[in-house]
């Protein structure tokens, strides 16, 4: 049966990470924090690029007084655990990571867009989720591939028991779908995209508008619990770095695809493709939404799940991690 908003939200469950699979580097050297420095960790899609492309490319760090060195990662939870070792000072979830910040390891200082990137696909001839029984199935753990394939299991009334599930890394699924060494994976675009590729014929069974009148699927920014407490002048600047972009973002969502593919130095028409998975949420609409206490429901209903699922012993305030004030103060 179906779960109401507040029962029915995201798995997320992280196995340990290995420390030498933390990042690459894609800026200069580690700044070690300092006050005109911003470590900030994003993942290589439109989500988790694109506001740091804008404000790259129209000089908003400078005009801030900060300067920016940007780290490329594969996943949320691994940003989430540099946050923790002060390799990083900011970085970008999906909704699959957000228990992390909820139990304490981070804060959320901003809302992003609202994401649609997310998939359960399985090899051609495999045409519903009960057809995946037995079978073989990788997952990204802790990620919103791991959430979308619970999700869809669920409304299937199965569980990952009925799988033979394979936990892998984002790029090693890439290559074991398109090799067809599993038979289907929870996964997200613009990888995905890549897979199709090689297999034009290629199953999407779940998707998060599947899920659209139950739930929310937020990707956010988040910062280290340090930085925030100590520092929460520069967390400030760089809001405002990040409200300019959001605002450059919604009115020139062109120009910003093609800054985001500069920066990931692949063609535009993939990002064009990677944005329409996506709603992009302009700062008007950020600042209604959190003071009206949508985000705040939004998270709410998320903690709910993560208690359910062992993530947390007890339902967190969204006001004792995400940074509402902070997001809207900065623009003021």
């Amino acid at each position: 049966m179906p779960r109401s908003i507040t029962r029915r939200h995201v798995l997320a469950t992280l196995a340990p990470v290995a420390a030498t699979a933390l990042l690459t580097a894609c800026g200069g050297s580690s700044s070690g924090g300092s006050d005109d420095t911003v470590r900030f960790g994003y993942i290589g899609d439109f989500n988790g690029a694109s506001l740091i492309a804008v404000a790259d490319a129209k000089g908003l760090w400078k005009k801030h007084g900060l300067k920016a060195e940007s780290k490329v990662f594969t996943n949320g939870p691994l940003q989430i655990q540099a946050l923790g070792t002060d390799n990083l000072d900011f970085g970008y979830i999906g909704p699959g990571a957000m228990w992390l910040p909820a139990s304490g390891q981070a804060k959320v200082v901003a809302i992003n867009t609202l994401g649609n990137s997310d998939r359960v696909i399985a090899q051609p001839g495999i045409t519903s989720m009960r057809q995946l029984k037995g079978k073989t199935v990788a997952v990204p753990e802790g990620t919103s591939g791991d959430m979308i394939l619970t999700l869809a299991l669920e409304k299937a009334g199965m569980t990952k028991s009925d799988l033979k599930i394979v936990p892998m890394d984002p790029s090693t699924i890439v290559s074991a779908v398109s090799s067809k060494k599993v038979d289907g994976a929870g996964f997200w675009y613009p990888a995905t995209a890549t897979i199709k590729k090689q297999i034009p014929d290629l199953q999407e069974l779940a998707k998060n508008t599947d899920f659209e009148d139950e739930i929310s699927f937020p990707t956010a920014f988040v910062a280290g619990n340090k930085l925030v407490a100590d520092n929460p002048e520069k967390v400030r600047k760089v809001l405002a770095v990040l409200r300019e972009a959001m605002e450059f973002r919604a009115a020139h969502t062109d120009e910003a695809i093609a800054l985001t593919a500069d920066k990931l130095r692949i063609p535009v028409e993939q990002v064009e493709a990677d944005a329409a998975n996506n709603k992009v949420l302009d700062v008007g609409e950020l600042d209604r939404l959190t003071e009206d206490g949508t985000i705040g429901t939004w998270l709410k209903g998320m903690n709910d799940y993560f208690v359910e699922a062992g993530k947390l012993e007890q339902p967190v305030d969204p006001e004792k991690y995400y940074t509402g004030d902070l997001f809207i103060g900065a623009g003021k």
